[in-house]
């Protein structure tokens, strides 16, 4: 299926010239080495892929024995891959071959090895891995400068449509957001297939079954899977956390599920605090499933400094998988939830879902996540902003956007609206997300659900 992340990998490789690796980060079955391959296939004349979750501890020791003699560790991997390679003929040029290290972090000496695989400039590097940065897998090694990092998501929403066929639904919502024109008479096609993405999620595998039999039971087995390897992955490589890790990831529906959706560590008990369970959350961060939002002390730029990282929303990666997750008390989500989804008709636990889709597409579109929480004794200070977002553009103005995910039909704009007389001097466009088409009013813009990624 067509990702977006290919254009990136060719873009590093006509500009790097093997200057750098890249490195690509993604949670498990998100397509890292299905993609990686393909364009290994078409783009050079040759590749060997080491897959370190497989590899045998031949190949381990060959990066131990010969980290200080490239010509043998090289020569020892084409004779045991079976795979010929054709060395770059001068610096600077394209490489005809691809050197692929999978799941990088099993074998943290290959990754020490980059800056000197770099400069001896035969071939080009890909790495993909998840779970780079927790201290087992980078204990004691030199994380090499001759890196360049990436990170891959799961499939976005114009990547979903582009499985299902229409390549032409995504050029028409952006127009028609660009112009400030609503959708007319399209909004319902656009919505039904925003529905359709917010019931499988963007997991290529789970897709491509949906894409095959357009049946919502059929893609739920796999979706149950992809959480079972999730959670084998935890009891496997979380160490001394495993009970902190899985006490979040199985809090996370019945936390998104309040009002204020913002993660209460006193459901641990009353003496849980942050700096006991924080390494538990930079592990499942880094490993890709949740997406953590933090709360910013102030809507203005710079959102990173106002940055409060004891306040948090915990949200899950893949809003497909959140599904299967938060329905799960017979082992499988029923058809009766399905049609309801479907049709917009879950009216308990709806909100949760559209909150976590609109971080999911947020987070896509390459956004870190922020929202504003604003306690005061004085009322009109007292406001809750689901999102803000940093825009690319900088006016005179601050360049952030408060955003108000509504997922019912009745709603207030209490919060937005005090964030706006308080902070209208720092803020740009203030935004609503809902399911009705695209309107502007009294100076806030309202967007549909799937006009998000255009943010």
């Amino acid at each position: 299926m067509k990702r977006k992340i290919y254009d990136k990998l060719l873009q590093w490789k006509q500009e790097s010239r093997g200057e750098v690796a890249l490195l690509i980060e993604g949670a498990r079955r998100i397509g890292k080495s299905f993609i990686v391959e393909e364009f290994a296939k078409k783009e050079y004349s040759s590749y060997l892929l080491v897959d370190f979750s497989i590899a045998s501890s031949i190949v381990f020791e060959f990066f131990k024995l010969y980290s200080d003699d490239l010509d043998t560790l090289l020569s020892n991997l084409e004779l045991y891959y079976k795979k010929r390679l054709t060395p770059r003929k001068q610096k600077g040029t394209e490489a005809k071959s691809l050197i692929i290290f999978d799941e990088i972090q099993f074998c943290p000496q290959a990754r020490s090895l980059i800056k000197h695989f770099v400069a001896d400039g035969r071939y080009d590097y890909i790495e993909t891995g998840s779970l780079i940065s927790i201290k087992k897998n980078v204990k004691n090694i030199m994380l090499p400068s001759e890196e360049r990092a990436i990170e891959m998501y799961p499939m976005d929403f114009e990547e979903f449509l582009w499985a299902l066929g229409d390549e032409m639904m995504m050029p028409f919502i952006r127009k028609k957001f660009e112009a400030h024109q609503p959708m007319g008479e399209f909004h319902r096609r656009a919505m039904d297939y925003f529905r359709e993405y917010l019931i499988v999620g963007g997991m290529p595998q789970v897709v491509k079954k949906y894409v095959e039999t357009k049946d919502f039971s059929k893609v739920e087995p796999i979706k149950r899977d992809i959480l079972s390897l999730y959670r084998n992955d935890i009891q496997k490589y979380t160490d001394n956390q495993e009970t902190k890790v899985v006490a979040i990831f199985d809090e996370i529906p019945g936390q998104l599920q309040k009002h204020e959706k913002k993660f209460r560590l006193s459901v641990f008990g009353e003496s849980a605090r942050m700096r006991d369970y924080s390494n538990a959350f930079f592990w499942l961060s880094d490993a890709k499933i949740i997406n953590c939002c933090y709360n910013s002390t102030e809507p203005s730029i710079g959102l990173k400094l106002n940055e409060e990282r004891t306040t948090l929303k915990c949200y899950m990666g893949d809003t497909g998988l959140l599904i299967s997750h938060a329905f799960d008390e017979r082992g499988i989500v029923t058809e009766e939830i399905y049609q309801k989804l479907k049709f917009g008709k879950l009216e308990v636990n709806g909100g949760m879902l559209i909150e976590n889709i609109v971080a999911q597409m947020l987070k896509a579109a390459e956004h870190k996540l922020y929202f504003f929480s604003k306690n005061s004794e004085v009322k009109e200070d007292r406001m809750e902003i689901d999102f803000l977002i940093a825009k690319s553009t900088i006016t005179l103005r601050h360049n952030i956007s408060p955003i108000e995910v509504k997922s019912g039909s009745k709603y207030t704009l209490s919060s937005l609206r005090k964030c706006i007389e308080k902070y209208g001097r720092q803020i740009t466009t203030p935004y609503v997300i809902h399911d009705k088409d695209l309107k502007e009013e009294d100076g806030i813009t309202y967007i549909p659900f799937y006009m998000t990624p255009l943010l």
